[in-house]
């Protein structure tokens, strides 16, 4: 029997989740004592903040600005950690994979429903590197453009939950210019032009082939989703 959750935008109950506790001196004390004594690889890894726009699949009413810390694993795989903002209080929503045009095109025809292309996010000025002059940009910009991502969101926070709740949503690039107040909040932020950024990339290309399977929804007027449902467990060996 599938789970229900708020998949609309509606607001999960305020009431059933009690208020955050602040943190306590200990908790601080131990937060610090890790951060000096622990290495912390993997996030020190993460060499770039890229920001951009986000549509949820299944309403693309529902738009978002996303902040994506990029680690590098090689020439053709990116990993990114997606935060709702770019403050000390900006909250984990999400993960998202960025494969190079080679990569996707070997992947099976069902897994590259579930990915984007990046060419118009990019072309469009809507991916940014915050406050890096768009000259040094360039190259990577040249990169991403070429590439796809797979992009699950694990916390709708734009819809008011406190917690992550229910199943993650795939998230979809932008395929047109998002809502003009998103927009106009991130170029106040960064005092920038993403009007001026668009027309700087004009000599910025996509892949030589776009890959149809990528961006299901425009082709197909469909979106892929994910259920909870209760299902049979596997039998596992059993250890005295």
């Amino acid at each position: 029997m599938a789970s229900t959750y708020p998949t609309d935008g509606a607001t999960a109950e305020k009431n059933d989740i009690p208020h955050e506790k602040p943190l306590s001196l200990g908790t601080k004390m131990l937060d610090k004592g890790a951060e000096m004594l622990q290495s912390l690889k993997p996030i020190k890894q993460m060499s770039q903040h890229t920001c951009t726009f986000a549509l949820y699949s299944q309403d693309m009413s529902r738009q978002i600005e996303t902040h994506h810390f990029v680690t590098r694993i090689n020439q053709d795989f990116l990993q990114c950690a997606v935060y709702d903002s770019d403050d000390t209080s900006g909250r984990l929503i999400g993960v998202e994979y960025i494969v190079s045009d080679r990569i996707f095109d070997t992947l099976q025809p069902d897994e590259q429903k579930l990915w984007h292309s990046h060419a118009f996010e990019i072309q469009s000025g809507l991916l940014v590197h915050p406050r890096i002059p768009e000259a040094v940009a360039k190259p990577e910009l040249e990169n991403l453009a070429k590439t796809y991502g797979k992009f699950w969101c694990t916390w709708q926070t734009d819809r008011g939950d406190k917690l992550p709740i229910g199943p993650p949503s795939l998230m979809m690039s932008p395929q047109c210019m998002v809502k003009e107040e998103l927009v106009k909040k991130r170029d106040d932020k960064y005092n920038m032009s993403t009007t001026a950024i668009r027309g700087s990339r004009t000599d910025i290309m996509g892949p030589d082939r776009l890959n149809a399977m990528a961006d299901y929804w425009r082709e197909h007027k469909k979106c892929l989703g994910i259920e909870v449902e209760s299902t049979e467990m596997k039998k596992m060996t059993m250890f005295p």
